[in-house]
């Protein structure tokens, strides 16, 4: 039975399968009402629509706006126009429209009943495609008003082109000479105003002419109308609703009028401005109408999805529209099996009688992966009602036509619905009419009804692989099919899907059909048709084709597919740091692939995952043409032979090639982009969002092969192949790693213990609790490596310790280590040494030390030495030592305690201080160069840095030391009795005698003074200082007098000076100003000369008082200047020449031996004076002083 013969009605008839809005006809409106399918779900949308429209009979409503969405092809526009009939109360061929639903097609009465209610009022019904009647492509903001005025001016008979122009005509015709002015126009330009009116700007002179003529305007009001009309014509949406409401009142008994607008949502698309333009002109109407006019508008996208609106416009919107229909795919499965697919009796039989024969073949054959549902046969009814279709293409084909109308329509068509599923299942159906019962329709015969309607760029590649000699026909099939799905989301376009896309018949056998269409899915691949990523094919358009081209010359060097393969491993799939082999327990690892590491090789394990480019030798690389079981045995037999020393887990990743391949790809993607994406034109922008999905996908891949790598993937570890079982890669590679880690780090259980701060500061403050530990083994493999360290005399750092001990084979965390040494420190088994000095846990708290062993400056400062005891000789000088400066008579019997406690008793030794503090005093003090030496020698003690090297300088200085503690006890004797008081008086004494020994001529003083000096100056005076006294006492006394006779000679200086300038005040004005201030100036240095008994700063004194003497004359002098005139008290200051007989003696002294010589010192004398006059006036004399 040919499928031709099984529908009830010629499948081949005439059915506008595609409604248009301005098809009008009788014939098509008669066919569209005569074989409309009302559904269930339509039959809810009629109940809806009419139960809200009636509301606006007789009564008022605001809520007149009505919004019925449905996908691409789902029957809107068909719907739409059945209401303009049914509210129109259309008739054709003597039949109105609601008849057309009474006999049976709506059985419900209460909606009939509405539907006549509705039909009966006087109504406007204006229907039209909202894109086809806007006049501009640029949408502003009241583009959708300017639509409506057009379409309301047109249904009027007015200018659809000129709304100014409209206006003009509706005014004429509210004044009744509309016809008139047409009339009159005709005569003036011969033609009928309806044919000439758009042409408004080339007629404006029979324009003003008529109107004119008629009365209208004047020819001057007319013309300036004429020229100004349209830059002065403005109309709001309060003005268009206004303009309605007066139009319904004019037409009166409660009439209505319907605006019914096709495909708003693809007018308004995401313009939010166009949505509140819809929403305000709904608002207007509904409260200046009152229910009498309704907005009635189709849409793809339902109303909150259309635009991205937020709160209080959203809202609005909503409340515009409050009855929103939805027209599903149900609907459409629903139209089309009925109304194209409705079968005889006989076919009925048959479909029957064949699904039952072949049920669970045919659920076999149509199934799907990893894709939204795709609906299969449900029984044998099903599959004769669907029957030569398939359940899932009426879904899957509203997603195509939807994802065509947005990536590959051609022009309007599509867009304006020429594309509907009724036509497209039509047309499928005849290209298949003569197939036989069994015969099913492919997915991809869809694509010839749509093929008209394709964009090039699509449809010429197809058209090319028809003409391509190295392609067949059915691969072309396949690539339709590739088309159809390229941009549907629900489905997954691989192998398994695309199968099930082109089963053709019952009886196919899906394997065979499988390996067809891979063979085809091949062969466009390898002329770049199609594309693969994954187990996903792609078509190609041209363009795509053209950066595929371009993307497989990109270069990409294995090492930088390497690199990659490492970085999904150690960063996506087992990132971790560190292995965690147990709470205390973490050990850095290298990372590898193919023997490429990440970072330095620097840790003690590692793991080093290969693949097929891992170079095992030379000359052997293992590619995918090698995979041979000759080439897996030298592959295994290579990989236990890889370098085992390394002490790495080897991770065999088997059949690597595909995923190397993988990154490969995305490699040369990314390389495209980088250089390509900023000179690439917009046209090209869907493409490169798809290439970077396509490497995100890549991506996804190779982590999931690598996962799935890692599970089973052999292990080898130290050059044998281990058996861990196949689980999660985390879970899998620490078992490995565990593994290793107790064959690299076989001592770690010498460690016992867990020690932290608080026990290590234990063991330092309470080292006999620590004398037995489970770490035995451990603190005897440490001290042992000190020993061999240490044994040619030489220390180890404590870092070097650390490094080593923290490394296999111990793998000791940095606390055990500390715990270990200051175990052996507290057991006095070990030196600690910092900077060179020993470090003693009596000069360093607990705390402290291990601050030294934590901090990590000083990890390299701090050494260790094995500890030595001293040579008892050595032992028996310090305590010697210790008794004889110190009066210990017990010292400590423990080295080390012995040397602290001598330390610290030199460091409480504070006498040599206090005693170098009275050298500050007086120099002259015996005994600083011994209380030097001794404190040299005590600084020397501390320096030692070790406890040898400490008992080994007090043994060499002991003897020093002891005798100058001999000495040291007679100079504290010195300072602490009255030596130090006496010797000090002979020091003064000796200060004295040399500021006046060139005054002094006594030889009894001087020879005094020499014995004084004689003791002062002896390095050990302390026997003679007794004599001392006596001498200081002689030299007191005859200083004394000397002393006075100095005083005498200058105070009788001072009283001559006195007297001189006393001798100058001649009044008794003088005498009153002066008088008493030159008694008291000269009295105060009397006075001070009689304080002092120093020599020369009595001699002194002649200076002061020759001074102050000048400084008087000069102000009795300055005091006459001022009184100068006829009463001026007295001439001026007469100042006499002071002469002191030094200055006309050569010598201190004069040999006489005979009168001559006596005669010769008054001649020069006398000669010398005689110089002295030379220069004064014959007022002026010479004082001559003594």
């Amino acid at each position: 039975m040919q499928i031709k013969e099984m529908f009830k009605k010629d499948i081949n008839r005439d059915i506008k399968g595609v409604i248009k809005v301005g098809q009008m006809d009788d014939e098509n409106i008669h066919q569209e009402l005569n074989e409309y399918i009302v559904t269930n779900e339509l039959l809810k949308h009629f109940r809806e629509f009419f139960e809200s429209y009636k509301k606006g009979i007789g009564n008022y409503t605001d809520d007149m706006g009505v919004w019925i969405s449905g996908f691409f092809g789902s029957g809107k526009s068909h719907f739409l126009k059945i209401l303009s009939y049914i509210l129109e109360n259309k008739e054709v061929n003597g039949k109105k429209a609601v008849d057309f639903f009474k006999s049976g097609r709506i059985s419900d009465p209460m909606i009939i009943a509405d539907m006549l209610l509705s039909s009966k009022i006087s109504t406007d019904v204006i229907l039209f495609n909202i894109d086809a009647k806007s006049s501009t492509s640029d949408y502003d903001e009241n583009a959708i008003l300017d639509v409506f005025l057009k379409v309301f001016n047109e249904f009027q008979g007015f200018s659809s082109s000129y709304p100014f122009l409209a206006d003009l005509e509706r005014k004429l015709s509210h004044d009744g000479i509309y016809d008139n002015f047409k009339s009159e126009f005709k005569k003036t330009n011969s033609k009928d105003w309806e044919t000439q009116r758009e042409k408004f700007y080339f007629i404006q002179d029979d324009i003003v002419s008529s109107l004119n003529s008629i009365g209208y305007m004047s020819e001057e009001s007319a013309r300036n109308w004429a020229e100004n009309a349209d830059d002065n014509y403005k109309v709001s949406i309060e003005d268009f609703s206004k303009l309605i409401q007066e139009y319904l009142e004019s037409k009166g008994n409660d009439h209505h009028i319907v605006f019914l607008v096709d495909e708003i949502g693809q007018y308004i698309g995401e313009n939010s401005k166009l949505m509140l333009n819809l929403q305000t002109l709904t608002e207007e109407l509904g409260i200046n109408c009152g229910g009498k006019a309704w907005i009635v508008v189709t849409s793809q996208e339902a109303i909150d999805s259309l635009v991205d609106l937020k709160g209080k416009d959203f809202s609005k919107i909503q409340g515009r529209f409050k009855t929103r229909l939805s027209l599903s795919s149900s609907n459409v499965d629903e139209v089309i099996r009925k109304r194209i697919l409705g079968k005889n009796g006989t076919a009925i039989e048959t479909l029957v009688s064949l699904y039952e024969g072949k049920e669970a073949i045919i659920k076999n054959l149509i199934h799907f992966e990893d894709s939204a549902e795709m609906k299969r046969y449900i029984d044998a009814e099903d599959f004769a009602e669907v029957y030569p279709f398939i359940p899932y293409q009426f879904n899957l084909l509203s997603h195509v036509l939807t994802a065509i109308r947005e990536h590959g329509a051609s022009g309007q068509h599509l867009s304006e619905g020429e594309r509907s599923m009724l036509a497209l299942f039509q047309e499928s159906a005849i290209d298949f009419m003569n197939e036989s019962e069994g015969s099913l329709v492919p997915f991809n015969l869809f694509y010839n009804a749509l093929d008209q309607f394709i964009e090039s760029r699509h449809s010429s590649v197809i058209n090319k692989s028809l003409q391509n000699d190295n392609l067949d026909s059915y691969d072309s099939e396949v690539l339709k099919a590739l088309f159809m799905i390229k941009y549907v989301k629900e489905i997954k376009s691989n192998l398994e899907n695309l199968t099930t896309l082109l089963v053709d018949n019952i009886d196919v056998d899906r394997v065979i059909l499988k390996k067809k269409i891979e063979k085809s899915l091949q062969n466009l691949e390898n002329e770049t048709l199609i594309q693969k990523n994954g187990d996903i094919y792609t078509f190609l358009t041209n363009e795509e084709q053209d950066i595929n081209e371009a993307i497989k010359k990109e270069n990409v060097e294995i090492g930088e597919i390497q690199n990659k393969v490492s970085d999904a491993i150690f960063e996506e799939i087992f990132s971790d740091k560190k292995y965690r082999y147990s709470n205390r327990y973490n050990f850095d690892f290298n990372k590898a692939v193919d023997d490429k590491y990440r970072g330095h090789r620097q840790n003690d394990i590692g793991i080093n995952v290969i693949t097929s480019y891992f170079d095992l030798s030379d000359s052997f690389i293992i590619s995918q043409s090698q995979l041979t079981p000759e080439a897996d045995y030298e592959r295994e037999s290579r990989i236990l032979q890889l370098k085992s020393e390394n002490n790495e887990i080897i991770i065999n990743i088997r059949d690597s090639q595909n995923f190397l391949d993988e990154i490969e790809g995305y490699l040369k993607i990314e390389k495209y982009l980088n250089k390509n994406s900023s000179t690439l034109s917009s046209n090209y922008k869907s493409i490169l969002i798809a290439k970077r999905e396509e490497i995100s996908d890549k991506k996804n891949r190779v982590k999931v092969f690598l996962q799935e790598a890692l599970e089973d993937g052999d292990i080898y570890i130290n050059g044998e192949k281990v058996g861990i079982d196949k689980k999660n890669p985390n879970s899998r590679i620490n078992d490995a790693l565990k593994n290793l880690v107790n064959k690299v780090y076989y001592k770690l259980d010498y460690m016992k213990d867990e020690p932290n701060d608080a026990k290590i500061k234990d063991t330092l403050i309470h080292p006999n609790k620590f004398t037995e530990s489970k770490s035995n083994v451990a603190i005897d493999d440490l001290m042992n490596y000190i020993k061999t360290s240490c044994s040619n005399h030489s220390k180890i750092s404590f870092k070097t310790i650390l490094e080593r001990f923290k490394k296999a084979p111990y793998g000791f965390v940095d606390d055990d280590i500390r715990w270990i040494i200051a175990t052996l420190f507290a057991r006095n088994s070990i030196y600690l040494i910092k900077n060179s000095e020993q470090i003693s846990l009596s000069q360093y708290s607990a705390d402290e030390v291990l601050r030294f062993l934590k901090d990590k400056k000083y990890q390299e400062k701090i050494l260790i030495d094995m500890k030595v005891r001293p040579n008892e000789k050595h032992v028996r000088s310090v305590k010697n030592i210790l008794k004889e400066f110190f009066d210990i008579s017990t010292p400590k019997e423990d080295n080390d305690l012995l040397r602290d406690q001598f330390l610290n008793e030199m460091d409480n030794y504070d006498k040599f201080e206090i005693i170098l503090s009275e050298y500050n005093i007086e120099k002259r003090y015996p005994g600083k160069a011994t209380i030097k030496k001794a404190k040299e020698l005590f600084k020397n003690i501390k320096r030692t840095k070790t406890t040898l090297e400490f008992y080994q300088y007090v043994f060499d200085v002991e003897d020093e030391l002891l005798d100058l503690y001999n000495q040291i006890d007679s100079i504290m004797t010195f300072f602490n009795g009255r030596q130090k008081d006496i010797f000090k008086e002979s020091c003064e004494i000796i200060d004295t005698f040399e500021n006046s020994k060139y005054l002094i001529s006594s030889q009894e003083l001087i020879h005094d003074i020499d014995s004084i000096r004689e003791i002062i100056e002896m390095d050990s005076p302390y026997s003679n200082i007794h004599i001392l006294p006596e001498l200081n006492k002689f030299f007191k006394e005859e200083f004394s007098e000397i002393v006075k006779e100095e005083k005498l000679d200058v105070l009788n200086y001072v009283h001559q000076d006195k007297e001189l300038v006393l001798s100058q005040l001649h009044s008794s004005k003088l005498k009153e100003n002066f008088e008493t201030k030159v008694n008291s100036e000269f009295d105060n240095i009397e006075t001070a000369i009689n304080n002092t008994e120093d020599i020369p700063k009595i001699q002194s004194f002649k200076n002061v008082s020759e001074n102050k003497r000048e400084e008087l004359l000069n102000q009795i002098n300055e005091f006459i200047h001022k009184d100068d005139g006829p009463h001026a008290p007295c001439g001026p200051v007469i100042r006499p020449k002071i002469v002191n007989i030094k200055e006309v003696l050569d010598t201190n002294t004069i040999s006489i031996k005979k009168e001559e010589d006596i005669e010769k010192f008054i001649s020069s004398l006398k000669n010398k004076l005689k110089k002295k006059l030379e220069g004064l006036d014959e007022k002026g004399s010479i004082d001559l002083r003594f």
